[in-house]
């Protein structure tokens, strides 16, 4: 039978069905998101089909703008008072905790298979993390202290880091390829290989600082509150199109639009904001981890591998290690050192989309051994991300509550 729902009441049964789903989770002490995920799975092209890819990929402007929101809320809580607060702790934190996922994975990788530029390729998509996963558990479970501020920070500034070392990972996995096809040594520019990722971070903050004393301006200028919702949205919907248009950073323009307002606003406009934008977050909520459940292939899982459980093992273990260490460093107090690191897990779009340029920039080099690893990271960095997105925001709900920042009713 030819019959194909139309999309917007596709939409409609994805937030009906998946607020019921959600609930159904949480009575078990689950997060919600995995509820509106599992429900995205069931309904998309792995399971039942009734959201075609189709429907999924022409619907990728509501994940954005969902991004754009999860990006713009980690700003509001980046006060300059808070930051200080917590010293140079985080600093050192987002630091040390993306550099031992890099080293880890790579070394783990290469004892398994005594190949370096693969190595480095895998190392260089490890630092990145989900930062929706996260903000969605908090959100939900109203969690609040020190360990909730420190995740904000890192969940907002890990990418930004991320991307700089994947540019200076996957370039020199790329001289290495050249040299192995051609026999020659090809030389390495430091100044190229980290340029242009420092480029894009620079202006994707410039972009969102600028969108964020626009915003303060006009926020201070509403008639009532009741249209800071509708400003806001516009606002997100220029920085994370302008992200797009550019090709930068949709968490940091975004988030620094959010940390502009916190830090310009009269005090207290950052808690109205937030109010009023509390009751559109579970809407948004739901679509983005509903589409990003119809969107998972989970044929992909068994295709996991070898490789694909040392990067699962590597990451989690250099994500860990490296937050503890950077919160000891730094002189953190005790909740951070023991909990932050299971809770920075999640990994889905950024990493992705990492391998994906991998995928693209490998495949029309010399050799087949290019063209191999790019399309060995995509198959594996697909799968072990469905495994990181599911059991990421579990670690976020028990460390919080391990760490006593979800209230008791």
């Amino acid at each position: 039978m030819d019959f194909q729902l139309t999309t917007l009441l596709l939409v409609g049964i994805a937030v009906c069905f998946g607020l019921y789903a959600g609930k159904a989770v949480k009575r078990i002490a689950l997060p919600s998101i995995l509820g509106y995920m599992i429900l995205g799975t069931l309904m998309g092209a792995s399971a039942l089909k009734i959201f075609p890819l189709e429907t999924v990929h022409g619907l990728s402007f509501i994940t954005d703008i969902a991004l754009g929101f999860v990006a713009f809320s980690i700003g509001l809580e980046l006060s300059l008072h808070v930051l200080s607060k917590l010293g140079r702790s985080i600093g050192l934190i987002i630091l040390f905790e993306s550099l031992m996922a890099l080293v880890m994975v790579t070394a783990g990788v290469y004892l398994l298979t005594g190949d370096l530029p693969l190595s480095l390729i895998f190392g260089s998509l490890a630092p990145a993390t989900a930062p929706a996963g996260t903000i969605a558990v908090i959100q939900e479970c109203k969690a609040r202290g020190n360990l909730t501020k420190a995740l904000y920070a890192v969940a907002g500034f890990d990418d930004g880091v991320a991307i700089v070392l994947f540019g200076f990972a996957s370039a020199s996995a790329k001289v290495l390829l050249i040299s192995e096809s051609t026999g020659s040594s090809s030389g390495f520019n430091l100044i190229g290989t980290i340029g242009k990722p420092l480029f894009e971070i620079i202006l994707s903050l410039l972009f969102g600082g600028l969108l964020g004393l626009i915003y303060t301006w006009l926020v201070k200028r509403l008639q009532t509150h009741n249209e800071i919702p509708a400003l806001t949205f516009g606002i997100i919907a220029i920085g994370t199109g302008l992200a797009a248009q550019f090709h930068l950073s949709l968490i940091l323009v975004n988030m620094a639009i959010g940390f502009i307002v916190i830090n310009k606003a009269p005090a207290g406009m950052g808690q109205t904001i937030s109010g009023r934008l509390r009751p559109l977050m579970p809407i948004l909520f739901i679509l983005f981890f509903f589409l990003a459940g119809a969107h998972l292939d989970l044929s992909l899982l068994p295709q996991i591998g070898t490789i694909g459980v040392v990067y699962i093992l590597a990451r989690s273990a250099g994500k860990i290690t490296g937050a503890r260490l950077g919160a000891v460093m730094g002189g953190a107090d005790q909740k951070i050192k023991n909990y932050l690191g299971p809770g920075i897990l999640s990994q889905a779009g950024v990493a992705i989309g990492l391998s994906l340029l991998v995928l693209q920039e490998f495949q029309d080099m010399p050799g087949s051994h290019a063209a191999s690893i790019g399309h060995s990271a995509v198959t594996t960095i697909a799968a072990t991300c469905i495994f990181f997105e599911i059991i990421g925001p579990m670690l976020t709900k028990y460390v919080l509550k391990k760490a006593g920042e979800i209230p008791e009713n």
